[in-house]
């Protein structure tokens, strides 16, 4: 988009934009401020003749506007496509706390006076912004900390390149240390943000939902906020998961006659044996929702579900509701029934095999496909996930036939894997087998490995995108039945290069627009190196009550709306007198998409204080 209005703040000597017109397509308006009076540079030559060239050209210039109070100064609100600030400082031998809270003021003002779209760029001298962009970079204490400060008035940065005297010829940068000498610019770097969406869209949503003939609201899980109906894998989206699973699903159909099943079942089996390998299955690392039932003519909520919805719930029948583990405000949960609603969120895809192995439709010899979102709680990490897309494969082989089938079947997606994963790789280069398939203790079932080619020091062992199941509790004279399971979410992860498994559910639409439909390329970020916050909590547990960790690191990724990117255990201590034992763990915070504050992460923190003390009894100390 070519930006149709300028603003230009603390221009000293007005060369930069005196320059800068000359550079710039018809039609742009350029408003040029500077923070003196226009009396105090009628000693000074230089600003006076790029005045008068401003002049001549009809440019709008502004006296004593003060940066940190735009929409004041301006009147102006939403107006600018892009600001720039050239080399801010607040004079003098000012400190780097000065300077910060200088940045920080601008970047609050910034967001009353820029269009939805924007941009503010903010040249800075070397190894003031503190980021790994800077040659060499300073310590984080000793810098300008340029992008916490933008968190503060809602910006992420976006970009960052080399400040270039050379684009705007006749631009003379000064104001040093409040005097009329130059700022040392070598090194300097253009750093380029702009607005992040707000937190305040990640808060549950409610939902309806009619299951047989009655209708029904439930509240999205906090911990998976943001993250239900989200239709990722349905037409038209470009989104990586649907475009690797379509991949996926072509490359097999030359090999295979396919058949694709609509993600229209239950949540969990009714009864009966589960084709789930030891552990999938596990309802105490199960999402629950509690239903309340609603009128059919209520007023429709933040989402309301049909059929194609009730892929993400159990059916219910008139009167039965399933059984909660942990209570939920039902009473005796584990011995009876629950007098309420209560329903658990599917954790695998494969709770599904079985019915469909039952289904009249079942197509020996044909390879079943179902694919479609699955939710179960996990321990935060950056490569597990509470919510992904699975796609599940279904063959039945003759048995007299079996050993040859299942190694066909395994190349042929071999070799598939191995050539998503590396699609975007630079030509000629050379890369060892990436997939491997790893047999269980068994001898029937695999875990399918991948090589990481490019996560970085947190990945430095094979990741787990998915499984082979060969199914022992369905029977058939002539047939056996494999089951193969592939993390969709993972598995695009490795495909486009995307490291942070978060960004995969944004709402920010410049996500989708770096991708094109069908084709695989390695993702650029919009969200440059996001500042990181570290709170430490310790505990006094609860003897009578118990601690769950997994419930730990759910209400820590609930509370703060999956910005926690690791939780480490300290240590435990007892108590020599009373032996009661205290817990310490330290939290990250940070994000990958969004504007993240010192001050809202410590906002997170004292909730998340509150919580654990009152879900799971513990004291705080």
């Amino acid at each position: 988009m070519v930006p149709r209005r300028l603003l230009l703040v603390g221009e000293g000597n007005f060369s930069f934009a005196a320059s800068l017109i000359d550079t710039l397509e018809p039609g742009v308006r350029v408003t040029a401020t500077c923070l003196q009076h226009r009396a105090d540079l009628q000693g000074d030559p230089v600003a006076l003749e790029n005045l008068r060239r401003l002049r001549e050209r009809g440019i709008e210039v502004r006296f004593a506007v003060d940066c940190t109070q735009l929409a004041q100064a301006l009147q102006a609100h939403g107006d600018f496509d892009r600001i720039y600030f050239n080399f801010p400082h607040c004079g003098r031998k000012a400190g780097v706390a000065r300077n910060r809270a200088l940045l920080a003021k601008f970047f609050q003002s910034c967001a009353d006076v820029l269009a939805k779209d924007g941009e503010v760029h903010v040249a800075l001298c070397r190894g003031q912004g503190g980021t790994p962009a800077d040659k060499p970079q300073r310590e984080w204490h000793n810098s300008w900390q340029v992008v916490a400060m933008a968190a503060l008035g809602g910006f992420i940065l976006s970009d960052v390149h080399p400040f270039r005297c050379g684009a705007v010829p006749g631009y003379k940068c000064t104001g040093y240390r409040s005097q009329d000498k130059p700022f040392h610019i070598e090194g300097a770097l253009n750093h380029i943000f702009t607005k992040s969406l707000p937190f305040e869209g990640s808060q549950p949503r409610t939902f309806r939902v009619r299951l047989e003939d009655r209708w029904f609201s439930f509240a999205e899980p906090e911990a998976l906020a943001g993250k239900l109906n989200r239709r990722f894998l349905e037409a038209p989206s470009c989104h990586p998961v649907r475009t690797i699973n379509e991949k996926l699903i072509a490359e097999l159909g030359k090999t295979f006659p396919l058949k694709r099943l609509k993600c229209l079942f239950p949540l969990l089996p009714r009864g009966g044996a589960s084709v789930l390998p030891p552990g999938t299955n596990d309802l105490l690392s199960a999402f629950w929702v509690s239903l309340h039932e609603d009128s059919p003519h209520s007023e429709a909520l933040s989402g309301e579900i049909t059929q194609e919805m009730e892929e993400v719930l159990v059916s219910v029948s008139e009167r039965t509701f399933a059984k909660s583990p942990a209570g939920d405000g039902c009473s005796g949960a584990h011995e009876g029934i629950c007098e309420e609603a209560t329903l658990c969120l599917r954790s695998s895809l494969l709770v599904h095999g079985e019915a469909i192995l039952h289904s009249p439709d079942f197509l020996p010899g044909s390879l079943h496909i179902l694919s479609g979102p699955v939710f179960r709680k996990c321990h935060i990490s950056p490569f597990m996930m509470p919510a992904f897309h699975e796609t599940l494969f279904l063959l039945g082989l003759n048995k007299n036939m079996e050993e040859n089938c299942l190694s066909s079947l395994l190349d042929h997606l071999k070799g598939i894997l191995d050539n998503l994963l590396t699609e975007t790789l630079l030509e000629g280069s050379i890369v060892s087998t990436l997939v491997e398939f790893v047999l269980q203790p068994n001898g029937k079932d695999y875990i399918i490995h991948v090589k990481p080619l490019s996560f970085g020091p947190d990945c430095t062992e094979n990741l787990i995108i998915g499984s082979v199941v060969t199914s022992a509790t369905v029977t058939h004279e002539h047939q056996c039945f494999v089951f193969v399971s592939i993390n969709l979410d993972l598995l695009a992860m490795l495909a486009y290069d995307i490291s942070d498994w978060r960004i995969l559910w944004t709402f920010d639409g410049r996500f989708l627009r770096r991708f094109a439909p069908g084709k695989i390329e390695r993702f650029k970020s919009y969200s440059l190196y996001p500042p990181h916050y570290v709170h430490d909590i310790s505990f006094w547990l609860d003897e009578k009550k118990g601690f769950n960790e997994l419930e730990f690191h759910t209400i820590a990724r609930a509370v703060s709306q999956d910005t926690i990117i690791s939780v480490q255990f300290l240590g435990r201590f007892q108590h020599p007198e009373t032996e009661q034992v205290s817990l310490c763990y330290r939290l990250i915070y940070q994000t990958c998409d969004k504007a993240l504050s010192l001050k809202l992460a410590a906002a997170m923190q004292s909730r998340l204080r509150e919580e654990i003390q009152r879900q799971l009894h513990v004291l705080l100390r």
